[in-house]
């Protein structure tokens, strides 16, 4: 029989959001953190029970990251759609001479 390993609680705080706004599936976290899925899956209920047994602060706070996150990923997505136009401008010109 195989000894149930523990993890800290700061582990377990920080692997949820993880899951939860990385954009990758909860088995490819649970692997990348050597974990299984049952015990990622079962960390992300709690966490769900505690903020609805707490709707105020943590909620709030999580959103306001996400949002931040958000923005700058929308920015970078801005910057490289905008070096894409003026590469296929410039290469369209290049291709008619």
């Amino acid at each position: 029989m195989t000894q149930q390993r523990r993890f800290t609680k700061q582990f377990e705080d920080e692997a949820v959001p993880l899951a939860l706004m990385s954009g990758r599936t909860q088995r490819e976290i649970a692997g990348d953190l050597g974990i299984g899925l049952s015990t990622l899956v079962r960390w992300i209920g709690r966490s769900r029970e505690r903020q609805a047994d707490d709707p105020g602060g943590s909620a709030e706070t999580d959103l306001a990251a996400e949002l931040k996150r958000l923005r700058r990923e929308n920015e970078i997505l801005r910057q490289e759609r905008d070096i894409l136009k003026k590469a296929t401008a410039f290469f369209a010109k290049e291709g008619s001479r």
